[in-house]
This record gives C-alpha cells, sequence and structure tokens, in this order.
C-alpha cells in the first residue's frame, strides 16, 4: 500500500494573519466581492469537505460570534439541505447574523444539551474562534472547547483550530484537538508549525473566490509535489555521466567514513551522473566498498583534490569533516577556488565558519544547512527563540549574506533567500529524527545543483524529495539514511497525486495528519 501522501498545487502560499485579513480586505475593498459572498463560498466549500470525510451521521456546529462562526452556519445549512441531521450551539449571547440561515429552522441545543448532543454527534465543527483571534481563549469559549476535546468526537476545524494561534503556531490555553482543520484560500503559517501542527489533523485549503495573490503579498510558500515535480532538472535524451551533474564531496576524517559514505550514496541516488569523494586515506576500504559507483580522493594529495574541483559541477562539504585549524585552512583553499560552483556547506564546514561575520560575505553560489543549534552558534540567538520564529531568523540571516540559501531543518524544515517568499517543507516527520539525516539531505542537495538547480530550488528539491522517500519506505521509527536513498526512485515516480484526493476541484492543497 502506498503512503499517504500530501497533494498541493505548484503555488500554495502560508499566510499569516495579518496576510489573511489583508487579502480579504482587498477582496472587499479593492475588487467588491461582498464579504457575503466569500462566506458563502466558505460555509459551501466546508461542507462539502465535511460531507466527504463524514458522509454519515449528525452534525454538531459550535458557533462563535464573528466570521468563523458565520461560516459554521453557512455550512451547517448546506448539510441541512443536503438531508444531514445538523444542529447548533453558540457560545456567546451575541451570534452570527441570523440571516445566514436563509429562513433555515435549524435546531439549536440548549447549554444543558451540549455534552449529549456532543456524544451522539458523528462529527463536531468548530467554529468558534478565526485567524483574528489572539491569546487563549476565556470564559465560555475555554470551556465548550474543552468540553468538544473531551466528548472524543471526531474535529472539523474552521480556518485554525480554536485556540491555536493562526501566525505562530502557539497555544497559549485551551486548543480545539481537529480531525481535519479546512482552511479558507491559502492554509494558515500556525497551523504547520509545532505545536498548532498537532491541532491540526488533517490539513485542507479550500479555494473560495479570493483574489490572486501578488508576490508582495505572499512571504512564504509551501514546497507541494507539483513545486517539487516541476523543478526537477530535465536530462537530454542524449545526457551521459559528466553532462548530468558531477559532484565532489568533501567529508570524512579518519574514522568518519559512515558521513561521507552516506552522503555519496546519496548523490548517486539523487541523479549525479559522477560523485567523487575526497576524506581521509584510513577511509578509503569502507567508502569504496559502501560508494562502489564514487571515486575516492585523499585528501592529502593536494594535485588530486585540486584535480577532482576543478572536473566538478557542485560541492558539498562538511560531514564529519573535522574541525581543528587544518581542517578550517583546507576549507578556506576549497572556498578560494570555487569558481562559479554551487556549494553546500553542512555539519561541520558550518562550525568552522563559526560567527555570522564570517558568513556574510557568502554570495548566491552557497547553500547553508544549519539545524537550529548550529544556527544558534552561527546568529548568537538561543536556539528557543530561533524555534518560536523559525521563518523570521533563517530569512534575516539570509539577508544578512551577499545572496546565500539558508535551509534550517526542523519540523518542518525551510528554505530562506533574501528577496524570495521562505519555502516550507510539506512532506516528512518525526521519522527523520535520526543521526546522519544531514548528511543525506546535503548529498542530494549537491546533486540537483551539479543537475543545474539553482541554490534554493536546490534545497527545496532536496527537502521534499528525502521526505517523501522516507514516507514511502513506511520504517517508522525505524528510518536509516540507507532507506531514504533506497526509496527516492519511488520519490521520484510518485511525488503525489496530480489531483485532490477527495475529488474535489477547489482544494487547493490537502496534507495527512503529521508528526
Amino acid at each position: 500500500m502506498r503512503a499517504p501522501a500530501v497533494y498541493g498545487r505548484e503555488r500554495v502560499a502560508l499566510l499569516t494573519a495579518d496576510e489573511a485579513a489583508a487579502l480579504d480586505q482587498r477582496a472587499r475593498s479593492e475588487l467588491a466581492i461582498p464579504g457575503r459572498a466569500l462566506m458563502e463560498s466558505a460555509g459551501r466549500a466546508a461542507a462539502e469537505v465535511i460531507d466527504r470525510l463524514h458522509p454519515a451521521g449528525r452534525i454538531v456546529a459550535v458557533v462563535g460570534p464573528g466570521n468563523n462562526g458565520g461560516d459554521a452556519l453557512v455550512a451547517l445549512r448546506s448539510l441541512a439541505t443536503w438531508g444531514r441531521e445538523v444542529a447548533w450551539t453558540a457560545v456567546s449571547e451575541r451570534s452570527p447574523d441570523h440571516q445566514l440561515l436563509a429562513g433555515a429552522d435549524l435546531p439549536r441545543l440548549s447549554a444543558d444539551d451540549i455534552d449529549a448532543a456532543f456524544a451522539d454527534a458523528a462529527v463536531l465543527i468548530d467554529g468558534i474562534l478565526g485567524t483574528g483571534s489572539r491569546g487563549a481563549p476565556r470564559g465560555a469559549a475555554a470551556g465548550v472547547i474543552r468540553r468538544m476535546n473531551e466528548s472524543d468526537r471526531p474535529i472539523a476545524a474552521l480556518d485554525i483550530p480554536s485556540g491555536v494561534d493562526p501566525t505562530t503556531g502557539e497555544v497559549p490555553g485551551e486548543a480545539v484537538t481537529a480531525r481535519a482543520t479546512i482552511m479558507f484560500g491559502w492554509p494558515k503559517r500556525g497551523g504547520m508549525f509545532q505545536p498548532g501542527r498537532g491541532r491540526c489533523g488533517r490539513i485542507i485549503a479550500v479555494e473560495i473566490g479570493f483574489p490572486p495573490l501578488r508576490d508582495d503579498e505572499v512571504s512564504a510558500t509551501l514546497i507541494t509535489p507539483d513545486w517539487a515535480r516541476l523543478r526537477v532538472p530535465p536530462r537530454d535524451p542524449d545526457a551521459h555521466k559528466s553532462s548530468v551533474g558531477r559532484v565532489l564531496i568533501i567529508a570524512g576524517r579518519k574514522g568518519m567514513a559512515g558521513a561521507a559514505a552516506i552522503a555519496g550514496r546519496s548523490a548517486v541516488r539523487a541523479g549525479a551522473g559522477l560523485v567523487r569523494l575526497v576524506s581521509d586515506e584510513a577511509n578509503r576500504g569502507v567508502i569504496q566498498s559502501l560508494v562502489p559507483e564514487g571515486l575516492f580522493v585523499d585528501r592529502a594529495d593536494d594535485h588530486g583534490v585540486a584535480e577532482a574541483l576543478e572536473a566538478s559541477d557542485a560541492v558539498l562539504v562538511g560531514p564529519g569533516m573535522g574541525t581543528g585549524d587544518a581542517d578550517r585552512a583546507f576549507l578556506d583553499g576549497i572556498l578560494a577556488d570555487l569558481g562559479e560552483r554551487g556549494c553546500v556547506l553542512d555539519a561541520d564546514a558550518l562550525t568552522l565558519l563559526g560567527a555570522a561575520d564570517a558568513i556574510e560575505g557568502l554570495d548566491g553560489r552557497f547553500v547553508l544547512t544549519p539545524h537550529a543549534g548550529e544556527m544558534s552558534r552561527i546568529t548568537g540567538l538561543a536556539v528557543g527563540d530561533i524555534r518560536r520564529d523559525p521563518l523570521g531568523h533563517a530569512h534575516a540571516l539570509a539577508a544578512s549574506t551577499a545572496g546565500a540559501v539558508v535551509l534550517l531543518k526542523g519540523a518542518p524544515s525551510l528554505v530562506a533567500a533574501a528577496d524570495h517568499p521562505v519555502l516550507v517543507n510539506s512532506v516528512g516527520s518525526s521519522d527523520l529524527a535520526a543521526a546522519a539525516m544531514g548528511d543525506q539531505l546535503g548529498g542530494m542537495i549537491a546533486a540537483f545543483l551539479a543537475a543545474g538547480a539553482p541554490p534554493r530550488e536546490a534545497a527545496g528539491l532536496g527537502l521534499f524529495y528525502g521526505g517523501r522517500a522516507a514516507e514511502l519506505a513506511r520504517r517508522g521509527r525505524g528510518l536509516t539514511p540507507d532507506d531514504i536513498a533506497e526509496h527516492l526512485g519511488a520519490a521520484f515516480d510518485h511525488p503525489g497525486p496530480e489531483r485532490p484526493p477527495l475529488e474535489l476541484p477547489f482544494v487547493l492543497f490537502d496534507q495527512p495528519a503529521r508528526w
């Protein structure tokens, strides 16, 4: 059985609460799209999704006083029109405009009836708080959220689970734990990052009539199957090993042959036509046995290293190479002779470069691949601060360079470059939390660079196809870098469905529950 896959159009924006509000305002003011029309579209789309996910049984909506509650009422009215048994309850005396019911007489529950109605429902609709909410839910909203979660019934949240910050993903108090979250227009950033992601369940983003987003309205976009499928560098019919990308990997001090071998195998599986591995002579036997396709170069052979660099299209430097003075001098020599080649700086190479002042001069040839700890050493920021705002800090680091790309590893990982929206990965899971996965990723990115992908795209492709291969391997917590390498071919063949799994044409993005 094939692993559950993400579906996504080529361009799927990932919006903050402010960006979502600005888009809504532009639709209403500049383009004269009535707010009621948007609400009707959102509610009906939500109803169709809910009907597909839960085709039988009673549906109970919990309705807040704002637009989110209005969306819920429209959804409930549509479901009732289609013959579904429905009921609703309000969390405050101030309810949405009853005209949204269009004359439909939908049963309204009293406070005394709520728990029994929840227990008897096939699904609950969370229409309590929308993307305009801030801080922890209070009063009646907090209480009903707790009762919804305690009912143990599946919950469909509208736009964002109530209690989850739509921009940061923080959960400062009570919050709905949804089985599915139906996001209107575009996914919300807080739904993609922990702990908010864990409250969303399946994320389904639906088109509701918003105008196309301008580039200056988007701070982040998702790396989707369509995005990746369309950016894999093509091969000419008469391609040969030297025309599809030659990779040089500088990795593995004495006793660290594994890092070099994993990166080398990854580059081979990702499509590199020729892979050379520069490492300590003591590692030759291990590396050549594990990567028989690769050409070994003794790191102590200055002439051999120079020839290998000259004959390569892209370079990966860092996995297990060492962090001593001699290693820094060796790295400096490689960077001085790099020419126009793309270069991935990973692991020990990042440690050798050290602080931000050594990063500032790196230009558009470079991809930096830090995890939060390495980024902390580079920037001086606390790891906790980086994790609270990974997009902002990654983009700031990229902007501080002379054009380098920053791939910040996390859950999810992301790619930042100055003057571009941040790319956020949509595949992968905590199964990837294992040693040497960074070596695997670095080899893939180098292979895409060598094949001609621009650095930002090469980084995004490495993230996506590595994550998709991990899904297809289906190893769970036992996942290894070898499993990813072995399943890259299947990932290239099956990056994800080309049509929405629910067979609803207005679905823009559909991601199974994660992490």
